[in-house]
């Protein structure tokens, strides 16, 4: 049966240089069932809420609409219970989109943040405005809210089940029951099965290829922030060095985080990077593909006019230099142990996203997630917001995230991280594939961190990592979406032909957002062709300029 197609299995050894099966193509199949789904794929641990039929038309997603296809759309919880140790009521929300002419995959969409809302099931393929969705393309997708409600906050961290929820278990439970509302919509099971996602998201998939491996064929993980309580400390660590160079408080007499630098003096960052940076992959075109070499050259406190007089944006006052080198280099404690990476200076400090991540974030998202969440036991009794950012000690606090106590029995790390992440022989040898990719100006999760991670990945399987996993930086690019770069591109195209067809990736389209884009980014530099195209190449490869147009991807080649 096509539903059950086997992988054509070129050899059956294992280990660094043999040879991978390679797994057969999806083929389409109908809908043949919606509205009686709800009875059809009835388990005691789940409550189908509805099961309807939806005909072709935009789909709302916050403020715009997305088209979808005709689909079967069925809304559920499973798991319900009510917690003991906090007596909230927990669930793992979902929605799971079936469309009429089914192209035979099952894709796992996996939401950002601190989840807490079912996101409406259209799958995200990566990129700032992807032309597509894995909905359009024919996928069944489903969504989840990693089994808390939004409206608790981060304070369903108190609940040890609700923290397993969100680190893997959410995944590991709605997988099989996605898989058996497939099997009764279409009459058999996903041909190929493929999760995806972008920052928690891409955490989510990472964590899934450790944990899920026999359950998925395909893994797109976009800026993952595959250790997020290292990353989440990393925040509170920057906002006390950003507090000592503020230059104005709050209302509440506190430092003011936005005041430390000012979009002038991130933009004479930025400039400064690229004058030393720009030209070494062979054209000065505003993009720092060799973002390697360029942490070599670049040197803040050198490279960047200090300050002898008042801030007027053309210079940084030696503080500032030196609170952007801590967050730069990484954050570490008092004894100089890195708590997190480093990240890469780009030409991408310059955004916007650079600047919420950096400066209104660790108050809010990252203090309320460290306390409750990621903190063993939680911290829920310190003061909130700017004030637990700046009381947290990095050689007192930090080490919570490690550890386990109590009714908590697996510390931050444990449920948050994926196990082993570089031992992926469970995914290599069923033929699966995993592509990475992530913004080198990403301000949250640091792209150097992910390089390090594919390093280990390629010394444990022998240099043979490109065979199944490759990492794609895309240069310039914030966290998922952004910054001066070629942001728009179509992973998922790129690892379904790797999957099913054997065509491994040799570098993957992307576009900018100028002017006349569907979804416009306001960053992209007014001298660039508004829809720019540049060649996005699997790490350590860089794409260098061979000569022509230099707008188009083909004047470029990844070496």
């Amino acid at each position: 049966m096509l539903g059950l197609a086997a992988a054509l299995v070129a050899c059956t050894s294992s280990g660094p240089g043999a040879r991978i099966p390679q797994l057969s193509a999806a083929q389409p199949g109908p809908l043949l069932s919606c509205t009686e789904l709800a009875a059809k794929a009835a388990r005691p641990d789940t409550v189908y809420t509805s099961a309807v039929e939806v005909a072709a038309g935009p789909v709302t997603i916050g403020t715009s609409s997305v088209p979808a296809p005709a689909h079967c759309l069925v809304q559920g919880r499973m798991n319900e219970r009510v917690s003991a140790v906090d007596g909230q009521r927990y669930a793992i929300g979902f929605e799971m989109r079936l469309p009429r002419a089914w192209n035979g995959r099952f894709f796992y969409q996996a939401n950002g943040g601190l989840d807490g809302a079912v996101v409406p099931a259209m799958g995200g393929i990566g990129g700032g405005g992807p032309a597509s969705t894995a909905l359009q393309m024919g996928f069944a997708v489903i969504s989840s809210d990693a089994g808390h409600a939004g409206s608790m906050g981060p304070r369903f961290g108190l609940d040890p089940q609700a923290r397993q929820d969100y680190g893997y278990n959410a995944v590991a439970q709605l997988t099989p029951t996605a898989k058996n509302l497939i099997a009764q919509a279409y009459g058999r099971g996903p041909d190929r099965s493929y999760i995806g996602g972008c920052s928690n998201g891409g955490r989510h998939a990472m964590v899934a290829a450790a944990r899920s491996a026999p359950q998925y064929d395909g893994v797109l993980a976009g800026n993952p922030g595959f250790q997020l309580p290292k990353a989440a400390v990393a925040q509170l660590y920057g906002a006390q060095q950003y507090a000592k160079v503020a230059s104005a408080s709050t209302s509440a007499g506190q430092p003011d985080l936005q005041s430390a630098f000012t979009p002038a003096e991130l933009q004479l960052v930025a400039r400064r990077v690229l004058a030393r940076c720009d030209a070494l992959d062979g054209l000065a075109d505003g993009i720092v593909s060799d973002v390697k070499a360029c942490q070599a050259r670049f040197r803040i406190d050198t490279d960047v006019p200090t300050c002898t007089g008042a801030r007027d944006g053309s210079c940084l006052a030696p503080a500032q230099k030196s609170a952007l080198a801590n967050v730069f280099a990484g954050a570490r404690n008092s004894g100089g142990k890195p708590i997190y990476s480093s990240f890469p200076f780009d030409a991408g400090i310059s955004g916007a996203n650079w600047r919420e991540w950096k400066f209104a974030s660790p108050p809010t998202r990252d203090a309320g997630a460290v306390a409750f969440i990621f903190s063993t036991p939680p911290l829920a009794e310190r003061p909130a917001g700017l004030s637990f950012a700046l009381g947290f000690d990095m050689d007192r606090d930090a080490p919570l995230i490690e550890a386990a106590s109590g009714v908590y029995r697996e510390s931050a790390m444990a449920f948050m991280a994926p196990p082993e992440a570089t031992k992926l022989d469970p995914l290599r040898q069923r033929g699966a594939k995993m592509i990475v990719y992530h913004g080198t100006s990403d301000p949250v999760f640091s792209s150097d961190d992910t390089a390090a991670w594919y390093e280990r990945l390629q010394a444990t399987h022998g240099g043979d990592a490109p065979s199944f996993a490759r990492y794609f930086p895309v240069p310039g690019m914030n966290h998922c979406a952004g910054g001066p770069a070629t942001d728009q591109f179509d992973m998922l195209s790129a690892l379904v032909d790797w999957v099913e067809q054997g065509r491994a990736p040799q570098s993957v389209t992307a576009s900018a957002r100028g002017p006349g884009a569907a979804v416009v980014n306001a960053e992209v530099p007014a001298d660039w062709s508004p829809r720019r195209t540049r060649p996005l190449c699997p790490y350590p490869r860089v794409a260098t300029y061979t000569g022509g147009d230099p707008e188009a991807a083909s004047s470029f080649a990844c070496r």
